[in-house]
């Protein structure tokens, strides 16, 4: 006899602010081609303006999605699947395939100061210089980083860079060149377990 046993809910964070790792199903990869990273950041903003979003940083890698969000107008949980629905439909429409394509439940962790804040910023864009697929981390076009760096990013207004900004500076030039060597500061920055 199985016994189902309920999900613990999240906990939610007081800040509203989450690092969301999303993996595909089984660590298919889900992006194959260009197309396929416009299509995920497209839905991304479409949810981001529909649930009031705010996106503060992303990195989208083969098989899985980083993700540093502040919850909108709806439970996080209920705009992830939504979003997660939507690419699986193009995804199983372009590549005749059928099911889920991410794995049911993200992995999250609540960002609730302001240095892991910051922290989770500088991870999310480390993660494939780390991984040693990049040397430098604005050389990902599908990432956020380069938007942070004042350089061309798709899709326009999908990120809200101002709060980390100001964090370094209120000067726009000076906040990005303290972002910059922040960013590409090596470190051992630990965050949300993602194997």
């Amino acid at each position: 006899m199985v016994i189902n046993v309920p999900r613990e809910a999240r906990i939610k964070s007081k800040t509203g602010v989450c690092h969301i790792i999303w993996r595909g199903s089984n660590r298919q990869k889900s992006f194959h081609d260009d197309q396929d990273w416009i299509k995920f950041l497209d839905i991304l903003k479409k949810y981001k303006i529909t649930y009031q979003l705010a996106i503060y940083a992303w990195c989208l890698m083969g098989n899985h999605v980083h993700l540093l969000i502040k919850a909108g107008n709806e439970d996080i949980s209920i705009t992830m699947k939504r979003m997660g629905i939507s690419y699986a439909k193009y995804y199983n429409w372009k590549y005749n395939t059928t099911g889920h394509l991410f794995q049911d439940r993200f992995k999250s962790e609540n960002v609730e100061t302001t240095s892991y804040f910051l922290t989770v910023v500088r991870y999310t864009h480390q993660n494939l210089v780390k991984a040693g697929i990049i040397n430098r981390v604005d050389e990902w076009k599908w990432s956020s980083c380069r938007s942070y760096y004042g350089k061309s990013c798709y899709p326009r207004n999908l990120l809200d860079y101002e709060l980390v900004l100001r964090k370094f500076s209120s000067q726009l030039t000076k906040a990005r060149d303290r972002l910059k060597e922040f960013n590409e500061r090596k470190n051992n920055d630990k965050c949300l377990d993602e194997h």
